[in-house]
């Protein structure tokens, strides 16, 4: 059978350690240079963060933030496609950056860290900062660990999950955006055998997908089918989403997929970036993800292909009407060793470079660049033109994961204008608001979970891939839910299930 991990295990062939334990000494060494070479009087923080972006941004815009913030950076950005990896390998070794973040889907990873007192408990220190001091509180309390609050969040919209079509494909073979799933196969099998790029050639694909059971296409089709958000509660019992119909209603329509090729059969092996590559290239009409990936992705695919045309859809219709899985409304947090941070003096300084960035002119340069340049201005609101697009996704936007708090921030200017990709994906992820499905266990804690999620995760990760693959039947797959239960499994539903007795 096929040892894949999901998209939370990340890398684990030796190429990918070589890589990550190279970074790791570079890192190590760069960080003892610049303590060495950074004068007394202006703070040095580096900081672990993950690029979503080919490049991480301009040295002109990071010239500007360090001038303004006076703190020398020392910004490590690692492909968010290994970044689990290296964020994990970083605290197994215990040489972290002083900051590093935590993506939400890895943080119960690294809780039993916490306990053990390895990152600065921040909550205390909050109201000494004018911006930080105005965070959500019911994020913060989200996000908190036994009651005690570690991370400044970056903020996020609850789902932002969709899909995004080639219209010029649609509009060829004379097919409307689809509202159902069964209107949504009917695309991708078109997508695929119905020469939707009109080269007289069947070199296409439905959909294309990654080695990632969150963030492919999997979640938010199985959300489509009714699958619960990773738990359900149930007349008090806490029931795992692998154990619901609905969750095979999903791998069948995966398997479907598979069998009929409709989909890249290497998913379980392929990257966020092959993916990607793939979709912008033509070889695949729908990508399911995040929609507000769609700008970036329309001018890269113009680029190859100048009548390339995307449209978005938000609202599938299935058997329980529309439904969407959604995030708390934090994506991650910045967490700060007590190793490099060695007093509170130390974390004051960290704490008080997070809180500049809020501030009116550092925020405004993280979020949108320099005025003229990347932006321009009428009546006091933000112009984000079409023509600068490509420079802001090359100059500026890898900044957007290091802001912190983004969108209660009250001293970001407003935008007037956006390009129309963007304004259509954000009016959709608003519009998932409607039918959101929440995880019901985000303020449970169950100490086994903490400690065995990662194995536990590998087991049903696996066993989902091998039986879209057709390596499992339903009785095998039956097996390796028990396989889950007695590693650990059965203890995690026991713990959750105790928690939520608790008044």
């Amino acid at each position: 059978m096929i040892r894949r991990t999901s998209g939370i295990r990340g890398l684990s062939a030796l190429g990918g350690l070589l890589i990550i334990v190279s970074l790791l000494v570079g890192c190590m060494n760069r960080d003892t240079h610049l303590q060495a070479t950074t004068g007394e009087d202006q703070p040095y923080l580096s900081i672990l963060a993950p690029l979503h972006f080919p490049q991480p941004p301009s040295k002109e815009i990071m010239a500007k933030i360090e001038e303004l913030t006076d703190v020398r950076l020392d910004l490590r950005w690692v492909p968010e496609g290994v970044y689990t990896d290296k964020m994990m390998t970083g605290l197994t070794t215990n040489s972290l950056a002083k900051v590093s973040f935590v993506k939400f889907s890895d943080y119960h990873l690294v809780k039993n860290a916490i306990r053990s007192d390895v990152f600065w408990e921040i909550g205390p220190y909050l109201a000494e900062f004018p911006n930080l001091s105005q965070l959500d509180p019911e994020i913060l309390d989200q996000a908190a660990v036994d009651g005690k609050v570690y991370g400044v969040y970056t903020e996020r919209p609850s789902s932002r999950q969709g899909i995004i079509l080639r219209k010029d494909w649609l509009d060829h073979l004379g097919l409307e955006e689809p509202k159902t799933l069964d209107e949504l196969y009917e695309v991708l099998r078109q997508f695929t055998y119905g020469d939707p790029d009109g080269n007289g050639k069947q070199d296409t694909l439905g959909v294309v997908d990654r080695n990632d059971l969150v963030y492919g296409i999997f979640k938010t089709l199985s959300s489509y089918f009714g699958t619960p958000n990773n738990w359900k509660i149930e007349d008090g019992r806490v029931i795992p989403e692998f154990m619901t119909d609905e969750y095979m209603n999903t791998m069948n329509f995966m398997k479907k997929l598979y069998d009929e090729q409709l989909i890249n059969l290497d998913f379980p092996l392929t990257s966020k970036e092959v993916q990607r590559d793939r979709f912008i290239r033509g070889e695949a009409g729908v990508l399911i993800g995040s929609m507000t990936d769609v700008q970036r992705l329309s001018i890269e695919a113009r680029a190859i292909n100048p009548d390339a045309d995307f449209t978005l859809v938000n609202r599938i219709q299935g058997p329980y009407g529309y439904k969407v899985w959604s995030i708390p409304n934090f994506n991650g947090l910045y967490l700060f060793s007590k190793k490099m941070i060695p007093t509170e003096q130390d974390l004051r300084d960290a704490l008080r470079f997070f809180d500049r960035t809020m501030d009116r002119d550092v925020a405004n340069l993280m979020m949108y660049g320099f005025e003229g340049r990347h932006y321009r201005t009428e009546n006091g609101k933000v112009i984000l033109p079409e023509e600068t697009s490509q420079l802001r996704v090359n100059e500026v936007n890898p900044l957007y994961s290091l802001m912190i708090a983004d969108i209660g921030n009250p001293n970001l200017m407003e935008v007037a204008q956006k390009e129309q990709l963007t304004q259509i994906a954000e009016q959709l992820s608003k519009d998932n608001e409607a039918f959101l499905v929440d995880d019901p266990t985000v303020r449970l804690s169950s100490p086994t979970y903490d400690e065995r999620s990662a194995e536990l995760s590998t087991i049903i990760g696996d066993a989902t891939y091998n039986y879209i693959l057709g390596r499992l039947n339903a009785e095998g797959f039956q097996q390796e839910i028990e396989r889950w239960k007695q590693n650990g499994g059965q203890a995690v539903i026991r713990e959750f299930e105790e928690a939520l007795s608790q008044p």
